[in-house]
């Protein structure tokens, strides 16, 4: 018997069945930033896809660095708070998310954000966002993905901040 790989559009569909919407949701995305799926593929995965879950594929965009961006542009859809993706900003430079045209949130996977150098190259781009009048936000792999609820209460407040 000889064992091969699935194709990318099964295998993302059983992705769905075994482990749920988020993991569906980064690992399309991831996909198709990566131009291993193409606009025919995504409506084959759309329409094998349970009717529920279809807003998913409605929803992904080709542009997530990340699929820890993906995880949390879901969550943050979840919550009814709309962002901007890969936003370049003068002075500052490209960044993850900007929500409200006020708050920058950046999501710091370790490596690409590990190190003093790299730290001290995030902060002097924060300095200069805060600047410009933009609160910037910082989460790790950590925070987001096992303490949410921190991290859904700091952007929360911050937009409570910057309507105020």
């Amino acid at each position: 018997m000889k064992l091969g790989l699935a194709p990318i559009e099964d295998a993302l569909v059983h992705a769905y069945a075994c482990h749920g919407d988020e993991f569906f949701f980064a690992a399309f995305e991831s996909a198709w930033s990566m131009r291993l799926i193409g606009s025919a593929a995504r409506q084959r995965i759309r329409k094998s896809l349970p009717a529920g879950a279809r807003w998913l594929v409605d929803l992904a965009r080709s542009d997530a660095d990340s699929g820890l961006e993906s995880i949390v542009r879901l969550r943050l859809h979840m919550l009814c708070i709309t962002v901007e993706t890969q936003m370049t900003i003068a002075g500052v430079g490209r960044v993850d998310f900007v929500i409200e045209k006020r708050l920058i949130l950046e999501v710091d996977g370790r490596a690409n954000h590990a190190g003093a150098e790299r730290r001290h190259h995030d902060l002097t781009r924060d300095a200069a966002a805060s600047r410009l009048g933009f609160e910037t936000l910082r989460f790790d792999y950590a925070l987001i993905m096992y303490q949410w609820d921190v991290v859904a209460a700091a952007v929360l407040s911050a937009l409570r901040r910057a309507q105020a």
